[in-house]
């Protein structure tokens, strides 16, 4: 368990001991920080619930060409596992690119926060180390995701577009986030409309319409069960409700503001669904994680000049996410399957 926590108290350290430095010197230490983590997850041996299945997936396209591998389903996923294989690499090569796209995304939105330590601390005991190390292609849709986020933030709907649209070559359910633009964004609405509609539809002609059927059988009528969908729910649950409450002092802006409200709705209606299709839900709020990285570290705001009260909120974050690492490792069903980290190259 110590890498785990090594992953943790890392940025546990830089939020109790702030240094200042330069904006170059910034920029070394995080994308250092996440060279390290990619290093991790995309290095790591027989971890996470799947990494038989993706070993598998890896050895299988091997002996296809392309046009076979295409057909498979996620065709991002099967084009790197494909390429991999024919440049003679193995499975690390496709888990360390996941894990690269991961922390890009990681690291971009948590610099956008105003505690972008406090952003990366909530991100690990379940985005990196459970979503990283376990579900590698909603891994790397969630990358893109988090670089979309911040581009919707932003007004620049092209990019959150296009970066939905990569994550959904690597997961499907990405596709889901696109109308997030439509409801979030103010401005030009005909325009943002009709080209989020066209890529929706596109996007589900490619990758949904011959298993649309398959999937609602499967995750609504069969009502397949994930195990602990409730409580990963209510972890969003939590910070949607404190931006519903605080978002004007969590958000300045009025676009940010409308975003994350948005989402904030989005994780609430899990709530009541989760109990009617809690694997199909369990997945959808695996998108909505970012959620977490932005309430919490916007949560010192509400202290205002209260250094007493900040400083509070910022212990009570970290012991907060400490405590939610800590039953994970020790008590969740499926954390024998992480648990112990071995390194590639040391195995």
């Amino acid at each position: 368990m110590l890498p785990f926590w090594l992953m943790f108290l890392l940025p546990a350290w830089a939020v109790l001991v702030p240094r200042r430095l330069p904006a170059r010197q910034q920029s070394v230490v995080w994308w250092s920080v996440g060279l390290v983590f990619a290093l991790m997850i995309g290095l790591r041996h027989e971890v996470g619930g799947d990494w038989f299945s993706y070993l598998d997936h890896f050895k299988s396209v091997g002996y296809m060409d392309f046009s076979d591998a295409m057909k498979k389903g996620d065709p991002g996923h099967y084009l790197v596992n494909w390429l991999a294989t024919r440049a003679g690499g193995s499975v690390y090569w496709v888990n360390l690119l996941y894990g690269a796209v991961l922390m890009w995304g990681t690291v971009v939105f948590c610099r956008k926060q105003p505690w972008p330590w406090i952003a990366l601390l909530v991100a690990v005991p379940y985005m990196l180390i459970v979503v990283g190390m376990g579900y590698s292609r909603q891994a790397v849709a969630l990358g893109f995701a988090l670089v979309g986020l911040v581009a919707l933030g932003e007004h620049r709907i092209r990019v959150f577009v296009v970066c939905i649209a990569l994550g959904a070559l690597f997961h499907k359910s990405a596709v889901l986030l696109l109308p997030i633009a439509v409801l979030a964004n103010s401005r030009n609405r005909f325009l943002t409309t009709g080209m989020v509609g066209l890529t929706f539809v596109l996007l589900y002609y490619l990758l949904l319409s011959h298993d649309a059927d398959a999937l609602w059988t499967n995750y609504v009528e069969y009502q397949m069960h994930s195990q602990g969908a409730k409580i990963r729910v209510l972890m969003n649950a939590v910070p949607a409700a404190l931006m519903l409450l605080y978002g004007k002092r969590l958000a300045a802006d009025a676009q940010e503001r409308r975003l994350w409200t948005i989402i904030a709705l989005l994780a609430l209606l899990c709530l009541p669904l989760v109990s009617f299709a809690s694997t199909a839900v369990d997945r959808v709020a695996l998108y909505l994680i970012p959620l977490q990285l932005f309430v919490f570290s916007r949560l010192p705001l509400l202290a205002g000049n209260n250094v007493r009260l900040r400083t509070g909120l910022v212990l009570g974050v970290i012991g907060y996410y400490a405590a939610a690492q800590f039953v994970w490792l020790n008590f969740a069903t499926h954390a024998r399957y992480w648990v112990p980290y071995q390194f590639g190259p040391f195995v």
